[in-house]
């Protein structure tokens, strides 16, 4: 079996089990996960969510901020995506 046959054959039930087994750094039976064994779950985790989890569910995500600007009362900001020439200082 290679990679992908083993990442196509990830069940919801496996990631659960990988993600558990990450996030207290041992197996179901105790064992204590080696850091290679951490990183293949993660690996596969990664993969698994990528393929079958919709962007804000995967492992890292940040949810974006709104940007907020400050400093003035008007909040005309169109200028703020012009393209400003680099003014360099020696």
């Amino acid at each position: 079996m290679d990679l992908q046959q083993l990442l196509s054959s990830l069940t919801p039930e496996i990631y659960q089990n990988l993600k558990r087994a990450v996030e207290l750094g041992k197996w179901p039976d105790g064992n204590r996960l080696s850091a290679e064994q951490r990183q293949l779950c993660m690996q596969a985790m990664i993969a698994y969510e990528h393929k079958h989890l919709p962007p804000d569910q995967h492992t890292g995500y940040i949810p974006p901020e709104p940007h907020t600007y400050c400093g003035d009362d008007d909040h005309d900001h169109d200028h703020a995506h012009t393209d400003k020439p680099i003014k360099w200082v020696e």
